[in-house]
């Protein structure tokens, strides 16, 4: 339970109103609210726009705005330019909209796990948790020191950089690469 701050100024009482956004991470420096679905926080974010045009052109913003439970790992634009040249504007064609989904759902997972249910399945699978996703990929979840690490079928790590973003619908955990679907 939070409770409301006050300060004697004179004779008068002055009430602060608790700050949520404090409770969840912010996202690029944009507040991330909790009441929101990831669709509406995510186009907030400045370093997910990559991810939100991609998620748009795919046709998945519906799906990721409905009732979830989702977790989603959201690269950040940086992951996205990290990739070969020319990669996003190729998977960003018209015609390559299935390919880009296909993409897209091996970052979104169909439960709500805050990063200590993760720790906790990594440490009950003996340090190498699979995570399977909406997309045809089985993702490896694993510690490195404190940092939770996401590997894909390639051998790609993406490090957990924001974790428990709470979210209406579910969870986002930002993370530093892309996670590509078995090549």
């Amino acid at each position: 339970m939070k409770f409301l701050k006050y300060a004697v100024v004179g004779t008068a009482v002055a009430f602060a109103a608790p700050s949520f956004a404090q409770d969840n991470p912010t996202v690029g420096g944009a507040e991330m609210m909790a009441d929101k679905p990831i669709t509406e926080n995510a186009s907030n974010a400045p370093n997910l726009t990559t991810l939100v045009a991609a998620v748009k052109q795919a046709g998945l913003a519906e799906t990721l705005a409905g009732e979830g439970p989702f977790t989603v790992f959201a690269p950040t634009n940086e992951a996205f330019e990290a990739l070969p040249d020319g990669t996003v504007e190729t998977v960003m064609m018209d015609e390559n909209k299935d390919q880009l989904a296909d993409i897209l759902k091996c970052h979104v997972v169909s439960a709500n796990a805050m990063s200590d249910a993760i720790g906790q399945m990594i440490a009950d699978d003996n340090g190498d948790h699979p995570v399977p996703t909406l997309g045809s990929c089985t993702l490896s979840a694993k510690m490195d020191g404190d940092n939770i690490t996401i590997t894909d079928e390639n051998g790609t790590v993406a490090t957990v950089v924001t974790a428990d973003v709470k979210q209406s619908n579910g969870v986002v955990h930002v993370i530093d690469a892309v996670l590509l679907p078995k090549q």
